[in-house]
Formats: structure tokens, sequence, C-alpha cells
């Protein structure tokens, strides 16, 4: 397939460009910068220039493609106070690719979360979908985002063969500027290894490379109006996890009570402080996704997270 890939140069896309071009496919990935565009150029894709808001860049790209990979979001504002703004314009983006790809029965796939959906319970493919309310626990700019995922399952009554491939809050790997990243920076600094209560609330976890390979399987198989988890480790406790940063970095290991979070942890203290496990039977029974790369204690347990940020 000619598969057109937005934000086809981040953490996710830079492994989703080549699992698609090994098993044969050619890429257009969305640059909007020259670096990114140089990083496409080497890594065997052709370039459209543009950004997200160039409506008609995405029209013409998804027009000329056998199928479209959506990864981009506009991370930047989001977690800057603009995640409503960020949210509106992935719907433009979405309601886009669907006007053009609408009674054709290619593939669209979208990058989504699970960070949320059924708090304090392992959550599955069909907690959050359409048919259920957005739960008052949604701030106004996630609960946009979770709209959006609706928007692109329901876009398969229109003949486009959608699914929604939703991400857990890490997706780790050699790399990793997010947030895990975020958690052992925080560490570094405050001189202890944190975690938030009783460090028993559950992350759920997946390596970069297991889920580039569920982009591809969703783009090749997956049926019309899927709703698929990118998720290998299905809850890892953060008090797990604190104990391996502060054994890495030599640090004290030590709970920060609920009230302090927000002081320890800054914006990351909400998120976590959920406790949201998630399942990805129904995925891998669907498409036969079996996660080979290693799970997150392994992973930070590499070392790869602790290089000294000065050298």
């Amino acid at each position: 397939m000619r598969v057109f890939v937005t934000g086809a140069s981040g953490w996710i896309g830079s492994a989703v460009v080549p699992e698609l071009i090994g098993a044969g496919h050619q890429v257009v990935g969305l640059a909007r910068s020259d670096a990114s565009a140089a990083a496409l150029a080497e890594a065997g894709a052709e370039v459209r220039r543009g950004t997200l808001d160039d409506l008609d860049t995405l029209r013409e790209a998804a027009a000329e493609s056998d199928g479209v990979i959506h990864l981009a979001f506009k991370h930047d504002i989001a977690f800057s106070g603009g995640f409503e703004d960020a949210a509106d314009a992935d719907r433009r983006a979405i309601d886009t690719f669907g006007e053009v790809l609408s009674g054709s029965d290619r593939p669209f796939v979208i990058a989504s979360g699970t960070l949320g959906l059924a708090p304090g319970q392992v959550a599955t493919e069909q907690d959050g979908q359409a048919s259920g309310p957005v739960g008052g626990h949604w701030a106004a700019g996630p609960a946009k985002r979770l709209t959006n995922a609706h928007a692109t399952v329901a876009l398969a009554d229109r003949g486009v063969r959608s699914s929604v491939v939703r991400l857990p809050p890490t997706v780790h790997g050699d790399g990793d500027h997010g947030f895990m990243a975020t958690v052992v920076s925080i560490a570094r600094e405050k001189g202890v290894s944190g975690y938030i209560g009783d460090g028993a609330n559950r992350w759920p976890a997946v390596h970069r490379s297991d889920a580039a390979h569920l982009f591809r399987l969703a783009l090749e198989s997956a049926p019309a109006g899927s709703t698929l988890h990118a998720i290998a480790d299905q809850g890892v406790p953060i008090r797990a996890v604190a104990e391996v940063i502060g054994r890495q970095l030599g640090l004290p290991v030590a709970s920060v009570s609920p009230d302090d979070a927000a002081g320890h942890f800054t914006w990351l203290a909400a998120f976590l402080a959920m406790d949201s496990p998630v399942s990805s039977a129904y995925t891998r029974e669907l498409l036969g996704w079996q996660p080979t790369g290693p799970g997150l204690l392994d992973d930070l347990d590499k070392g790869h997270y602790f290089a000294d940020p000065s050298v």
C-alpha cells in the first residue's frame, strides 16, 4: 500500500515508518520542519511538507494514498494548557480524512489513549465507546479527544475501514522523552524516587516496537470500526517503577502524600495518581498481535533512561 502517515517523525511514527517499509509498504510522511523531512527521507519515506492545520495538504495526500495512519497530535500545546485546542485540531484532521476516504473501504488508523478509561478497573476495548457517556472524571480536553476516537470508529458506517489504536501513558524504549523520562528527571531533581500514596496504582505500558507493529496490523487487517489496545504490561505498580528508578539512580524510594503530589510531581501528579490497568486480550485474539519487546520494568533496568543529561 501507499500509506500517508502524520506524525511520521515523532516518537511513535519514527518506529511505524520502518515497520511499514519493512513490510513492503510505500510511506508518505507529513513533515513540518527540515529536520523532520530529513529524518523521513533517511528512513526511506517520501516527504510531504505541511502541518496538521494544512487541511488541503492532508486532503490531497489522503486522496493519493491507499490508507492513512494519523499519529500527529499537538502535544506541545496540549500539556501547556491548550488540550482542547489540540483536540479541536485533531478533530479537523480526522474529519478531513473521513471526507476523502468515505466510500472507499480504505484503512484509516488513528492513535488515541487508554489513561482514564475505567479508573480502578481493568479497561477493555469495549470501554469508552460512543454508546456510553463520557464519565464525569474526564476533563474537557481529554473528553474531546475521546469523542474524536468515537468519530473515527463511526466512519465505518461511511465506508471507511477505520480503527483506533489506544496507547498506554508510557510507550517506552531507548530515546523516550515522555512520561517515564519525566519521572526519572523529577527523581533526579528532588533527590528521591517518589510514588504517590502506597504506590499500588497501576499503569499499562508497551514497548515502542510493539506499538508500531500493531499499527501495521491495524492498517493491513483490522475490521472497520475496531478499537484496539496496544498494551503489553496490563498494569505495572507505580511503586515498582519508583523502586527501579531509585536503584538505578542510587536514590532513596519514598511515598509522597496525595496532598503534596502536585508540588512534587507538578503537572504529572494527576496522571501518576491514576489506577488505570488495561487489557489487550481482544486485540491479541483479533489480530494475532503478540508483544515481543521488553516490559516496562525490564526496559528501565537496561539503563538507557538514566544516562547523565549533562554528558
